[in-house]
């Protein structure tokens, strides 16, 4: 049985400081910076296998605009208790944790062309983006980034809205596949653009945007093909959020080697605005 704590001392940020290593092979955060953000309005949960942690969620004290949200920095979880729903139940034991101390917002980034995190963010916690931040943290050399720019979609999670705790989904109209796909010669996924940029007027409700299901796998067997996944879903996702657009899911799909993000007009979204 998984459990969850809110970690406080000195010895929980050295625990965290081994998971970090342990998940990303990087340099950990320093104990006093996650201590003093745990003591200042910040978040650090942990996730234990008996008395042994396996994952856990840092978030610390954002302001932007005007307003103050919890800023979820990391989320890092054991490879071996992956696929668990270890990260959906961080997530909601820090939204609990977040609420208690009076956040009504969460923010954190990811890559959006990792499916298995856009999937959790959208499908299943019902946050929203429509925030593209590009080369986001620049030139990453780490295993899971490496090659790519590190282009990163910003959440927004409402965590008192009823688009979260009450969540039922509206999109009226069919949406509108905004670029095709098909396989090239090595059977790997190709994203056709051709539509996307004949496109001069932004009118539908809704619009479906393709993404590979395997970012990782496809940028081991083709790296300039990744990289062109990268810059035409680059353009497209900047494009229709300057235009009023915000992702609110990602459509998974049983036998194909694409998933589809849903787009949709921002105002259509039971969020503040």
């Amino acid at each position: 049985m998984i459990t969850y704590k809110v970690l406080k001392t000195n010895e929980d940020m050295k625990m965290v400081q081994q998971l970090e290593h342990e998940v990303w092979g990087t340099s950990p955060i320093p104990t006093h910076q996650t201590l003093t953000a745990a003591k200042h309005g910040g978040t650090v949960i942990g996730a234990f296998d008996g008395e042994k942690i396996v994952g856990f969620s840092y978030g610390f004290a954002g302001f932007e605009n005007g307003q103050v949200s919890l800023c979820s920095h990391m989320l890092g979880i054991l490879p071996e208790y992956r696929e668990l729903g270890i990260g959906a139940e961080l997530k909601q034991q820090q939204k609990k944790l977040a609420t208690e101390i009076g956040y009504e917002k969460m923010t954190w980034t990811y890559d959006p062309l990792q499916t298995r995190n856009a999937y959790l963010n959208l499908t299943k916690l019902h946050g929203v983006c429509d925030t593209y931040i590009e080369d986001c943290y620049g030139k990453m050399d780490d295993g899971l980034n490496d090659g790519l720019p590190s282009d990163r979609f910003q959440i927004d999670w409402w965590l008192t809205s009823d688009y979260v705790n009450q969540f039922e989904k509206r999109v009226e109209d069919a949406p509108t596949l905004i670029a095709t796909w098909s396989y090239n010669d090595q059977h790997l996924p190709y994203c056709e653009d051709e539509n996307f940029k004949k496109m001069t007027e932004w009118k539908e409700t809704a619009y479906l945007v393709p993404v590979p299901a395997d970012i990782a796998g496809l940028k081991e067997q083709d790296l300039d093909l990744a990289i062109d996944w990268r810059m035409k879903t680059r353009a497209i996702f900047q494009t229709l959020f300057q235009n009023g657009y915000t992702a609110i899911e990602l459509v998974k799909s049983s036998d194909e080697s694409v998933y589809h993000y849903l787009v949709v007009q921002k105002n259509t979204v039971n969020i503040p605005q």
